[in-house]
């Protein structure tokens, strides 16, 4: 389980708008429109692996790279490589997700953006392999991004982020977050929504679930909201419950407002658990960041 006392969610969340944490990238330049964050960390065999992306203001280039590192504490990262969104023939990349697979190579799961469109795609791309191959294509009325996967013996999970397009551009931020499974990472089966807004919420114009733990028999996510388009890159970060991977509902949260915090991704440790998220500075760019969170508050007070 979590925590016997059911508090560490609450922890989780408060470690997130504290002053002690590690800034493990600065952002490409300073002020608006730029970033560092994004991350997805796994960790394999001692090494925590973390994928993230970089990005630039819309008018220099948007989402221009996303970068794969590894480290043994944790915080301090050496990049093992960098793919470009020239690469993918991609307007923009955003947030990726790292998987380590079985024969110690690496699946990054890279979100790419339609030219001239508010249309996403999800690709899936093998390291060091370097193979390539399509997994959530979308459609004219769907986008794809932002997916969160998981790997659990012969089962491969995945939480995707879905923006509706069927309703113009100005409702394409808009986002729910769809649960999906498969047999080897690539071919995809979509089951449901696993996560929707809640009208006169927080998180009213969107949920977008960003880490997912185990709790017992059931799950805990930890997502981004926002209750308007006006808050679209700018979320904040809540915590659901869910009963089955496919079945969540708000229980915490949100993070303070008027601080971006999102894209939490949680590594499982030994004693505790490793945060990594992406949270704005008083610049206006944001930062990756990470912060260790106990499992127990004994083991915090020791």
């Amino acid at each position: 389980m979590l925590d016997e006392r059911g508090d560490l969610a609450a922890r989780m969340l408060s470690a997130l708008v504290s002053d002690s944490y590690d800034v493990i990238v600065e952002p490409p330049g300073q002020g608006d429109g730029y970033w560092a964050g994004g991350p997805s960390a796994a960790i394999s065999d001692g090494t925590i692996w973390l994928a993230y992306r970089l990005r630039r203001p819309v008018d220099q280039g948007r989402g221009y790279a996303n970068v794969v590192a590894r480290s043994s504490d944790g915080v301090h990262f050496d990049t093992v490589t960098t793919v470009t969104s020239e690469q993918f023939g991609s307007a923009s990349l955003e947030r990726p997700a790292v998987v380590p697979l079985a024969d110690g190579g690496l699946r990054l799961y890279v979100s790419c953006s339609t030219h001239a469109s508010k249309h996403w795609w999800v690709e899936a791309l093998d390291l060091p392999s370097g193979e390539r191959r399509p997994v959530l294509p979308g459609d004219e009325a769907t986008a794809w991004k932002d997916v969160v996967v998981r790997r659990d013996d012969d089962t491969w999970r995945m939480w995707a982020c879905r923006h509706p397009l069927d309703g113009g551009d100005d409702e394409a931020d808009r986002m729910t977050s769809w649960y999906a499974t498969s047999e080897d990472g690539l071919a995809w089966d979509m089951t449901a929504a696993a996560l929707s807004p809640q009208p006169g919420t927080w998180d009213a114009r969107g949920t977008r679930i960003a880490s997912i733990l185990r709790n017992g028999d059931g799950w805990w996510a930890f997502y981004d909201g926002r209750a308007s388009a006006a808050e679209n890159w700018h979320e904040r970060t809540g915590v659901a419950h869910g009963t089955a991977p496919d079945a969540f509902a708000a229980t915490g949260g949100p993070t303070p407002a008027g601080v971006t915090v999102r894209y939490l991704s949680v590594v499982g440790l030994p004693d505790g658990y490793r945060l990594y998220w992406e949270a704005s500075r008083t610049d206006g760019a944001h930062e990756l960041r990470s912060a260790y969170v106990p499992r127990s508050v004994s083991a915090s007070q020791s």
